[in-house]
Parts: structure tokens; C-alpha cells; sequence
């Protein structure tokens, strides 16, 4: 519930980030600004969370995710213009943040021994939340309801998670039961595995929720793009209830690697628009799907006294990336309206021919960690996890 909360916030945004920008004179480049301090306030929050939450412990992380999550809402329904927007939205990051800060570490402590499959059932629940939050768009919408009454919705599931956690006793963290120091955590964030897991995430994070959150104004031309999220958040609750299945068949490192060949092949005809933009959709859907939760999973099983700080410096690496890139891409998107004297079609689809490189490079990268896992592999014994 708690990450649903977390979801519908960028699904319900993203839906809705046309009507802000009429509503409120608004063009890309401050947009870009208001979207962009969800994506900066989530790293702030996971790793100050990451490195306070084997102290405080998981459920006062929750607490505090609640009364952000519950501040954003009632910010974002009564907002009158680009600031009130900007700090509301930056609530929503922090509150987001805290949420996997806590329930990282908490679902690789409860699941040790199947941490990458766990991850992404949980992690489902983000494109479950965004498939949830663009049909409370769809729907609304139809029915000429306003903007305020779908961020309204979250105060439900808001209100229901707060009150669960309330009643519950939780474990401490993985890294503290184990007995992994903190001066080990930190020479094992430290180590050339982790930082390039970490600079890859940065590419992962962009190629899937750059491009979800800005398709609907990318991609205005098309009729309703805002179907385009719905398909691939749909497509990607699929693929992450498959996790076992597939992550029996294949090995994390493996799955990355032809995850990001096929995201490469689904933005590339999503931007070329050759085909049909819901097929192309659904390619994208299943590159991205298992792209952040096996992220997490791979950390977790083969540098385990990373622990809680590991996996939360993931996840802040890649919202940071996030971050600076739709603030650089807003910019640029509306140099290219005015170059072309208002053809956002155009400059959509040059945003999108830009991004389609990322995974590109990604492809390489994930090459050489299989290269490497697999000579690891012949003189190391193999992680026990993963399924």
C-alpha cells in the first residue's frame, strides 16, 4: 500500500501535467522544474534513510514516509501556482524516498533467501500504481472530473498503509542481524562492483521513468499518450508477478543485459513511429520491467554487507538521474518548440531519439558484467538467492 502510494503519484502527475500546465501558464522548462523535485527529494530521502534506518529502525521510517506522503496530497489539491506545485511535489519525492528507504531493507530482510524475485514482486506495485493512476485519469477525465479530486484518491490507500504499519512489530535490519559492521558497509559501497552498479542505475532509472513520466507530453500527438503509460505500466505489472519464473531461467546480470536491449528497441520505435504506439509501448514495457527491482537484487545478493545503504544509494543514484535529466531535456524540449515555431510533435520525438542512446550504452555495460560475473564465477561459488 505504501508503495501504491508512492506509484499514483506518478502516474496521477504524469496524467495531469497537461492540465497543470493550462491551468497554470506553465510551460516544459517549469514542468520539468515542478516534476523534477519528486525525483531530487527521493534521493535525499533514501539515502539519509539509507544511513539512519539501522539506527531508528523501519517502522519510524514509515511513520515519518506517512506524514510526507499526507503533506504532498493535501499541498498538491490546494496549490495555487508553479511554487506551491514545486514544494508539494518535493514532499511527494521525500515521502517516496522514505518508503524505499524502509521497505528495501525490510523485504530483503524478510526474504534472504530470494531477495531479487521478492524485490520485484514488490516493486510490482509501481507500475501497478501508475497502470491504477492513469485509468483514475482516463476515467475522470471522461467524466469531466478535476485534477484536485484524482490527487485526492491517494489519501485512501495513504490513510490505510499509515494505519497498517501502526499495528505492526518489524525486524531489525538484514546488515544488523548478520553482525556486518557499519565500517564494513561502508568499505563495501566502496567497491568497484558496487560503483559501477551504481553509475549504471542511473541509465536504468532514466531509460524507464524519464520516459514514462514525460510520454504524455512527448507524445501529445497521438491522440491519448497517456494510453501509452497505462500500456506499459500494465505490461510491466506482468513481467515483475513473472520475477521467479524467468529469474530461474536466467541470472540477474543476464536479464539486465537483454533488458536493455529490448528497452533500446521499444524507445527506438517509439520515437521513429513506424508501428503501432501501443505495440511499441508494450515492447518498452517489457525492457523496463525488471530493470530497477533486479538492480536491487543483484547489489543485495552479490555485495550483501552493502546492506540497507546499498540498496538505498541505488535507488538515489537513479532518481538523481531522473532528476537532472528532465530538467536538462524540459529545457532543451522547449528550444526546439520555439526553433520549430510550436511543433511539439517534433521536439517530442527528438527528446525520445536522444534518450533511446542511454539504453544503448546500457547494453554494452551489462556485456561486460556478465563477461565479468562469469569469470568470477569459475573461481568464486555462486551467490545462493536470486529466486
Amino acid at each position: 500500500m505504501s508503495l501504491l502510494v508512492t506509484s499514483l503519484s506518478f502516474g496521477i502527475r504524469a496524467g495531469i501535467l497537461n492540465q497543470l500546465g493550462i491551468d497554470y501558464h506553465l510551460d516544459a522548462s517549469q514542468l520539468s522544474l515542478i516534476t523534477s523535485t519528486a525525483f531530487w527529494g527521493f534521493p535525499i530521502a533514501v539515502v539519509v534513510g539509507g544511513m539512519i534506518v539501522d539506527v531508528i529502525g523501519m517502522k519510524r521510517l514509515l511513520v515519518i514516509a506517512f506524514i510526507l506522503h499526507l503533506t504532498g496530497i493535501i499541498l498538491t489539491i490546494f496549490a495555487g501556482g508553479f511554487w506551491t506545485l514545486y514544494i508539494s511535489t518535493l514532499f511527494f519525492g521525500l515521502a517516496n524516498g522514505t518508503v524505499e528507504a524502509s521497505c528495501n531493507p525490510l523485504v530483503t530482510t524478510l526474504y534472504p533467501e530470494s531477495k531479487a524475485t521478492k524485490l520485484n514482486h514488490f516493486h510490482l506495485w509501481f507500475p501497478g500504481g501508475i497502470f491504477i493512476g492513469t485509468l483514475i485519469v482516463l476515467s475522470f477525465t471522461k467524466f469531466n472530473l478535476s485534477w484536485q479530486l484524482q490527487v485526492g484518491v491517494m489519501l485512501i490507500p495513504t490513510l490505510i498503509y499509515g494505519y497498517l504499519f501502526s499495528k505492526l512489530d518489524f525486524p531489525v535490519t538484514e546488515r544488523v542481524s548478520s553482525g556486518v559492521s557499519t565500517a564494513g558497509m561502508y568499505k563495501a559501497v566502496a567497491s568497484p562492483l558496487f560503483i559501477f552498479m551504481f553509475i549504471c542505475m542511473c541509465g536504468t532509472a532514466i531509460t524507464e521513468l524519464y520516459t514514462e513520466q514525460w510520454v504524455p507530453v512527448l507524445l501529445k500527438n497521438i491522440g491519448n499518450p497517456i494510453l501509452i503509460v497505462t500500456a506499459t505500466s500494465g505490461i510491466m505489472v506482468i513481467g515483475r508477478g513473472l520475477a521467479k519464473p524467468v529469474l530461474r531461467q536466467f541470472e540477474p546480470q543476464t536479464v539486465l543485459f537483454m533488458s536493455s536491449i529490448i528497452a533500446s528497441i521499444g524507445l527506438y520505435l517509439l520515437f521513429a513511429s513506424i508501428g503501432n504506439a501501443f505495440v511499441d509501448a508494450i515492447v518498452f514495457g517489457v525492457g523496463v520491467c525488471f530493470f530497477w527491482p533486479t538492480m536491487l537484487g543483484f547489489v543485495n545478493t552479490n555485495l550483501p554487507k552493502t546492506g540497507a545503504l546499498g540498496l538505498n544509494l541505488m535507488g538515489g543514484a537513479g532518481m538523481f538521474a531522473v532528476s537532472v535529466y528532465t530538467i536538462y531535456m524540459g529545457k532543451y524540449y522547449d528550444s526546439i518548440v520555439q526553433q520549430s515555431n510550436g511543433d511539439t510533435s517534433s521536439a517530442g520525438h527528438k527528446v525520445l531519439d536522444i534518450t533511446h542512446y542511454i539504453p544503448l550504452v546500457l547494453i554494452v555495460a551489462f556485456a561486460g558484467l556478465l563477461l565479468y560475473m562469469r569469470s568470477r564465477n569459475k573461481t568464486k561459488p555462486i551467490p545462493q538467492v536470486t529466486v
